[in-house]
């Protein structure tokens, strides 16, 4: 189920955390940088005949760094496109940190009351689409919940459902990325991150959770947080905190920002100190409140407020900070060419094994190698093992 909607931001963080200061932040932040609207061409070639001035007295500059400008403009006038897909059982604030999160009521609930609403007998997935803007950055965002997931009495296999539309996703973006006159820009609906949403029993993870995040880390960037993180005491929290890592490190579970994937030694610096506070303890409200004469989200008790952006009260900024201003790039890059990348690489092998596979099905033809090329012993390949010729001959 598509809706689109139109969401403005006027204040906020969405997006407003980087800046384009080097080679990093052009490879991890450019997606996720406001630096205002496109300029018209006129600024554009003062602002270009500003940059020459400057630098007119420096015999040795060439102006490369100029690319960074030109990638700048490109990336403001595409837009952006970011998929995020929110699993765990009913009550556990799904709706309500989706909202916090953009600022904006862009979850599934928001977009489509129904105080009505019964919990589905089955695991339904529904995708919910806005334009989001925010000092001239536009993106397009992506929410897809998973109604049902966790609430039956018999969870077995409860996570084939959400396995499949991933792998429909990135199916979809082979099929367009296959075809001989395929669009310019492909529409790209691929699952980025899987915000997974533990109860807060401070005990350890359920079955359920372990199997889940077991199999799904293998096809999605897996993003684990402790709903309603204050019905806990800050005790009990970090001791939950500890074991679920425990677990995770036993269960051979890799979530993001996954190890293997630091592309260097700053990049690890950086990425051991967010998997030292994995999973995020949250708290989600949409709820303003004054508090010293300043405006706030948060839950309102008998004892005080409980403030959702005070790093003191829960770690909800510390996501923010993950999935929009730091990491929002990077999660996109690995979504691209890690998973989609292994599901293009075993779909096309299947293809060319022979005719009649369905999606994700093993093949059953037997292939032998010689000479660097692959024989393939049965009939001739189907119509998309044809047409992914060029891509597949020296795989």
């Amino acid at each position: 189920m598509q809706q689109l909607t139109t969401a403005r931001i006027e204040a906020g963080s969405l997006l407003s955390g980087l800046s384009l200061k080097g080679p990093r932040s052009a490879r991890r932040g450019l997606g996720a940088t406001a630096l205002g609207s496109a300029r018209p061409w006129s600024y554009l070639f003062r602002a270009v005949y500003q940059v020459s001035i400057s630098h007119a007295g420096d015999f040795s500059y060439v102006g490369i760094d100029a690319i960074l400008e030109q990638m700048r403009r490109k990336a403001m006038k595409q837009g952006f496109e970011l998929n995020i897909m929110v699993v765990g059982q009913s009550g556990l604030g799904k709706s309500t940190l989706m909202n916090t999160l953009f600022k904006s009521k862009v979850s599934r609930k928001s977009a489509q009351p129904n105080p009505e609403e019964k919990i589905p007998q089955t695991i339904e997935i529904k995708s919910i689409s806005h334009d989001i803007e925010e000092k001239g950055v536009r993106m397009k965002l992506a929410v897809i919940d998973t109604p049902g997931f966790g609430d039956q009495i018999n969870n077995e296999n409860c996570w084939q459902p959400i396995m499949k539309f991933i792998n429909d996703q990135y199916e979809a973006y082979l099929q367009e990325e296959i075809n001989i006159d395929r669009k310019k820009r492909i529409p790209d609906s691929r699952v980025h991150c899987c915000i997974y949403f533990i109860p807060p029993t401070g005990h350890c993870l359920r079955p359920l959770d372990v199997e889940f995040m077991r199999r799904l880390s293998k096809v999605v960037n897996i993003v684990p947080v402790i709903a309603k993180a204050d019905t806990l005491t800050l005790e009990e929290r970090d001791d939950f905190k500890q074991t679920i890592r425990e677990e995770l490190r036993a269960n051979g579970i890799d979530v993001y920002p996954q190890k293997e994937f630091d592309e260097d030694a700053e990049d690890r610096l950086i990425n051991d100190k967010i998997r030292e506070m994995i999973p995020f303890a949250v708290v989600g409200s949409d709820q303003e409140y004054q508090v010293n004469g300043k405006k706030i989200l948060g839950r309102k008790t008998k004892w005080g407020t409980i403030e959702v952006e005070n790093i003191a009260h829960c770690e909800f900024a510390y996501l923010r900070d993950l999935l929009i201003r730091t990491h929002m790039q990077n999660i996109k890059d690995i979504t691209g060419s890690i998973h989609y990348e292994m599901y293009r690489v075993r779909r096309l092998n299947e293809s060319n094994a022979g005719p009649g596979l369905a999606p994700g099905q093993a093949p059953t033809l037997v292939s032998a190698h010689t000479n660097g090329q692959t024989k393939v012993n049965g009939g001739p390949p189907n119509g998309m093992a044809a047409q992914c010729e060029v891509l597949t001959h020296e795989m």
